[in-house]
């Protein structure tokens, strides 16, 4: 249907020090999701703050990484969950979607680590990634759902409220998820079914009219995603060992393969422009860098108060 897209290969931005890994220690996640393989760490949700400073999530062995601009590793939290997605939120502070825990709050400072939406008060299958869009927090509820069992479901939590409401239900295995600019569409990488959805937003709340946006081939499906300023989307896709720039329209533009592992599983956008596609080679530990097109969109902006929503209190 389409050519073949002009293909670049990223390159090796930072690793996670032998310092840090944990190679060969037992984890239940890894247990589950990897057949028990003795990885070192398992990292996923890249996502820069204000200062630049990229963060990333183990999963396996619940720690939260801040990377500075010179590759140095630090610790910011070690508290045991298993943290999946991470995000900035407009109250300046990280956001966490464990898959055993629930919806977190990180304090970019302390390290502090707070549960918002408790995964068994909720009844969550397992969180997987979460996306801001004004005062709405959109996360994916993925647990072990898959073809066999499209149990998975995507969330909106207005941030404060009591309890989150369920969006789209019937996913096999909803993974990343971010909302077009406009506010119109929730695009939403459907792992088990190697595909990215698009869902509407209809004036009421809901959707419908639920579709395939683009439709994937080989190995595992895509996982984590990311938009640029011309509305363009970027898909991790690790039974490929690849990630991939598409148009608006799921034109694809752009082929980014990785010269180290073949486990990409997320992206950002980062850098002084915001140019730099930073993605998260799970297996190795390694983090990797490719020049796009056009910049990333920014980060939220931050509101005032920093805790607008009294969980300090």
């Amino acid at each position: 249907m389409f050519d073949a897209p002009p293909r670049i290969t990223a390159e090796v931005a930072f690793r996670l020090p032998a310092s840090l890994s944990r190679a060969g220690e037992p984890a239940p996640w890894l247990r589950l999701h990897r057949h028990g393989a003795p990885l070192g760490s398992f990292l996923e949700g890249p996502a820069f703050d204000a200062q630049g400073n990229l963060h990333v999530v183990d999963i396996p062995f619940g720690r939260i990484f801040r990377i500075d601009q010179d590759g140095q590793f630090d610790v910011l939290a070690d508290y045991g969950g298993q943290p999946n997605g991470l995000k900035f939120g407009p109250d300046g502070a990280a956001w966490v979607t464990d898959f055993e825990r629930g919806l977190l709050r990180l304090d970019p400072v302390t390290g502090a680590v707070q549960t918002v939406l408790d995964a068994r008060e909720h009844g969550f299958n397992g969180l997987n990634d979460l996306y801001f869009h004004g005062q709405d927090c959109w996360f994916t509820d993925q647990g072990m759902s898959g073809l066999q069992a499209p149990f998975g479901r995507v969330m909106r939590w207005r941030v404060g409220a009591s309890a989150p409401e369920v969006f789209l239900a019937g996913i096999p295995s909803p993974n990343g998820i971010v909302i077009d600019a406009p506010g119109r569409n929730v695009l939403i990488a459907v792992t088990r079914a190697n595909a990215v959805w698009r869902a509407p937003i209809l004036l009421d709340g809901g959707t419908a009219k639920v579709g395939t946006f683009i439709q994937m081939s080989g190995g595992a499906g895509p996982d984590g995603l990311a938009l640029d300023v011309r509305g363009n989307l970027v898909v991790a896709h690790p039974g490929l060992g690849a990630a991939w720039l598409f148009s608006d329209r799921g034109e694809p533009l752009l082929r980014i393969d990785s010269p180290v592992g073949a486990v990409i599983t997320n992206c950002a956008f980062g850098g002084p422009d915001r140019r730099d596609l930073y993605l998260t080679e799970a297996d190795s530990g390694v983090i990797l860098r490719a020049r796009l097109p056009f910049s990333g969109q920014p980060i939220p902006a931050r509101a005032a108060p920093a805790d607008p929503i009294g969980l300090e209190a």
